[in-house]
């Protein structure tokens, strides 16, 4: 069906709530690397990779031959049970996870992760109370939700952890807007520490965050923020949960996990995204003790299915051959400085922040410095024209993410650093 019959019968049959980016909706049918192409043709540059989920890139061969190879001989089976490519990622990623002797269960999905792991924080701590960071997005179910800290995904009131939101989002806005390093660390300590001794107490189950907010906007707290977090938590045994959906299999360039720019070892890591390069993949990594600690019997009917893990074991092991964490610090680099450089006297450009192949832009309004999703939207659209598709996060929806494929060449890092800043431009000249 062409587009605009997609798009009347898509508004009769889904949920106005599942959100279409662009006034004129597109359906993406084919990609090859870092493009793809709609259904009436038109070719872009993917600067979004599926909200950073095609990892290593669309149609990487390791990864299709991977996924038809197993196709061919077993779609399903469920963990009851044994799947030998679900043992050999668990394996792999064990070993790349920092946590000694960990073990890894799988799921499908990042929401479906950090319940599992707010599930046996709970069990192991035998406490609701939950700790979660300003700005956060955790997921779409009750669980998840209760943990996020953006009004506009957490719609509900009815949710079954107590949670206190700690400090650690923007930079720009709020009561770290302004500090210096040294300065928002401090006065992260200082709250949490007066958090637990005048407010909720020291039995708390885990801390939840992100490394780098996503959805937030690329919020990036600053290096060693959460491992001093991490000193007070220790102090009362509660657990520290890595978020790094988004952060992790070497996005951020310098780092493996988000977490490392910490100088901390969480306690769980969750994952999703990414490990399945568009597969339904994703997981909870756990010290021993903590994942051994759930007292009931449990299986999971697609997590870990022979397909997924086929896919996500192919797809790793091309990301760590082909090096795509030092390309995504090395390509990320250059977007960043150019960015910075040619943005800096632009009059709706409010900050450029991020790490490797993870970049937000703060879209603002000229002349009251005000968030704008509307000329935020407006530059999404021209970059479209302009052949490039980028995301958009924050709080207000005011932040543009960009987040290609990690196999992202010097020339497509050009490419779509000279479409975007033109984008930004023309808009701004139209304002």
């Amino acid at each position: 069906m062409d587009q605009e019959e997609a798009l009347s019968r898509h508004l009769k049959v889904l949920p106005r709530w599942v959100a279409l980016y662009y006034s004129e909706p597109i359906e993406l049918v084919s990609g090859n690397g870092c493009r793809v192409v709609d259904s009436k043709g038109v070719e872009y540059l993917d600067f979004f990779g599926g909200i950073l989920t095609t990892m290593t890139g669309h149609r990487v061969p390791e990864v299709v031959d991977a996924i038809n190879e197993q196709a061919a001989r077993m779609i399903h089976s469920s963990t009851l049970y044994l799947i030998s490519p679900m043992i050999e990622l668990a394996e792999e990623i064990a070993n790349l996870s920092g946590i000694r002797d960990a073990k890894v269960f799988f799921t499908t999905s990042g929401t479906e992760a950090n319940d599992t792991a707010l599930l046996l924080a709970t069990c192991f701590r035998g406490s609701n109370n939950a700790l979660a960071v300003r700005g956060s997005y955790h997921g779409r179910s009750l669980v998840s939700m209760s943990v996020t800290g953006n009004s506009s995904y957490s719609p509900s009131s009815f949710y079954p952890l107590n949670v206190n939101f700690i400090l650690g989002g923007s930079r720009l806005h709020g009561p770290l807007a302004g500090l210096t390093d040294e300065q928002y660390r401090e006065r992260g300590v200082e709250d949490l520490r007066d958090l637990i001794s005048n407010g909720i107490g020291p039995n708390v189950a885990a801390l939840i965050a992100e490394p780098i907010q996503g959805v937030g906007g690329f919020n990036v707290a600053p290096d060693g923020y959460f491992g001093a977090i991490k000193e007070v938590l220790d102090e009362h045994g509660i657990l520290f949960i890595s978020d790094e959906v988004q952060t992790g299999w070497g996005r951020t360039g310098e780092h493996f996990w988000g977490y490392q720019a910490h100088g901390l070892v969480p306690d769980m890591i969750t994952f999703a995204k990414g490990i399945g390069n568009g597969m339904a993949l994703a997981g909870v990594i756990s010290r021993p003790d903590i994942v051994d600690s759930f007292k009931g019997s449990s299986i999971s009917t697609f997590g870990g299915s022979p397909l997924a893990t086929a896919a996500g074991l192919a797809n790793l092991r091309y990301l760590l051959s082909h090096d795509l964490q030092g390309n995504a610090l090395r390509t990320g680099s250059y977007m960043m400085s150019r960015l910075r450089s040619e943005l800096s006297g632009s009059g709706i450009v409010g900050d450029v922040r991020g790490k490797g192949l993870m970049i937000g832009i703060e879209i603002v309004d000229r002349s009251s410095r005000a968030s704008s999703q509307v000329i935020t939207n407006l530059i999404m659209e021209e970059a479209r024209a302009l052949g490039l598709l980028i995301g958009r996060g924050g709080a207000e929806g005011n932040v543009l993410r960009i987040a290609p494929p990690m196999s992202l060449t010097f020339a497509e890092a050009e490419e779509g650093s000279s479409s975007l800043i033109a984008a930004i431009n023309a808009v701004e000249g139209r304002s």
